[in-house]
């Protein structure tokens, strides 16, 4: 008689729940352990081994944030190649067109271009300080 096939994850689980077990024993285990001697001085915000100044709350250009969208949007289509680029040689056998992934990655890359003429042209990656409408 053979097993069930959800018994082959078996081992999958048993890993997992030693992660999970080891990681929780170590976070008690420093809890009943460790010293916990309050004071002002540890209470205080720590910050490179500076004294903190001014508020945590202080606000920042929005350009930060249009750049670091930019970056993920950019990086997340750099990973949507990889495969393409990986697979590449083999496509023309998987579609049976010699260059139809050739001409649906130009496709892609030209929606990229687009986009990046868009933000060039609205000016989000100009940093002067005449532009206030960010």
């Amino acid at each position: 008689m053979s097993t069930p096939y959800y018994w082959q994850y078996l081992p999958l689980l048993m890993h997992i729940c030693f992660a999970f077990g080891l990681g929780a024993f170590m976070v008690i285990a420093s809890w009943f352990v460790g010293r916990k001697r309050f004071s002002k001085v540890k209470q205080e915000t720590y910050e490179c081994g500076m004294v903190a100044q001014g508020d945590a709350r202080g606000r920042f250009s929005v350009r930060f944030y249009m750049v670091a969208m930019l970056f993920i949007l950019f990086d997340v289509e750099g990973v949507f190649m990889m495969p393409w680029a990986v697979i590449y040689r083999k496509l023309p056998e998987l579609t049976g067109s010699r260059f139809f992934g050739f001409w649906e990655m130009v496709v892609y890359l030209g929606f990229v271009a687009i986009g990046l003429f868009y933000i060039i042209r609205k000016g989000i990656l100009n940093w002067s300080e005449d532009r206030a409408d960010l």
